[in-house]
């Protein structure tokens, strides 16, 4: 590192693959094209979330498969799940299709993966939802060896192809300062989500302590990394940015009001509040961003639009100003391209 103290934050996007309508075909594409539009802003990387059970407008259920596609679409960003939902998976067979995909992205895959929360999910998959810290702890460590290279439940056994070094791209989505300092103690990297829900202080001042806990219990050589999930929509006004997303923020947090998450009730600006929110011009979206409370330990600025499921076309222009106008402001540049071959070389 040279002439600077604080090395760069980096800058994804997640989409939980989402659209308006019914036609699956076409969400999965729009959901494809934000790659590529993505990789061509110089975004670092970019992170989608598995759903078993469907989201409004789609959800996606296979995210290996979708980021193999993505990987033969794009050239430099980097490809991760935010998250996997590491009980409901052979942690073995999981390993297998990330080595798989990091073969053919050229080692670009950056795993994340987390215990989920649907009772429905884990009925689904056999699996006892009751037991799903227990399951994702021992189903962590079997991921974590295989995707190692050494042998798996039986002699002689290696996941093929031959992973890369995974040491430093694994990732753990945690909901409280006990989840992040066991996350530490293993050595994953810490994942955030964009709301603390069941609490009613401000998203940023409930996992400030978390973060604060990770960074505390970090023990390894390496450079711990937070990924700081964070809904952000930027549009060219307030008004306009209200338009694409405050009917969708509000309608979930009716939904979630159901199961405790959020109060019952609630109006559409404290929606807003409770999903911690940075919606309107560029320039207000950097200022309220300035006043973030965790942002200044992160590593990475992980930005998505969900609850809120936009037009694809307002989600590339949102995209493009993350990209041109919200990101720089706060120090981020994207990486040099690496150089390409002349003829003949």
């Amino acid at each position: 590192m040279t002439g600077t103290t604080t090395p760069r934050f980096r800058l994804g996007f997640l989409t939980h693959v989402q659209s308006r309508g019914d036609d699956l075909a076409r969400t999965y594409r729009n959901a494809q094209d934000l790659f590529v539009v993505a990789d061509e802003l110089g975004f670092d990387i970019g992170w989608v979330a598995q759903h078993h059970v469907p989201l409004a407008g789609g959800g996606l259920s296979s995210p290996w498969t979708f980021l193999a596609h993505a990987a033969a679409r794009t050239t430099r960003i980097r490809l991760g799940t935010a998250i996997t939902v590491l009980p409901l998976e052979d942690p073995v067979r999981l390993a297998e299709d990330v080595a798989t995909v990091d073969t053919l992205s050229g080692g670009r895959v950056e795993v994340g993966v987390g215990s989920g929360a649907s009772p429905t999910e884990y009925a689904a998959f056999g699996r006892d939802v009751a037991r799903k810290r227990e399951l994702t702890t021992e189903s962590l460590n079997l991921l974590r060896t295989a995707l190692a290279g050494e042998e798996v439940r039986t002699p002689g056994f290696r996941v093929q192809p031959a992973p890369g070094d995974f040491t430093d791209r694994l990732w753990q989505g945690v909901f409280s300062a006990e989840g992040a300092a066991h996350a530490a103690a293993g050595g994953s990297h810490l994942l955030l989500n964009r709301a603390a829900y069941g609490y009613d202080a401000p998203t940023d001042e409930v996992q400030r302590p978390w973060a604060d806990a990770y960074l505390d219990a970090w023990d390894r050589p390496r450079r711990p990394r937070i990924g700081l999930s964070r809904f952000v929509f930027p549009a060219k006004d307030r008004r306009t940015a209200l338009a694409h997303i405050s009917d969708d923020v509000h309608r979930a947090a009716l939904r979630m009001a159901g199961n405790g998450a959020f109060p019952a009730g609630l109006d559409a600006d404290e929606a807003l509040r409770r999903f911690h929110a940075f919606h309107g011009h560029p320039d207000e979206i950097v200022a309220a961003l300035g006043k973030e409370q965790v942002l200044p330990v992160a590593t990475d600025l992980i930005t998505q639009f969900n609850p809120a499921v936009p037009d694809h076309d307002a989600a590339v222009r949102a995209l493009e100003l993350i990209a041109t106008e919200v990101a720089p402001a706060l120090g981020w540049r994207p990486a040099p391209r690496p150089a390409t071959a002349t003829a003949g070389a």
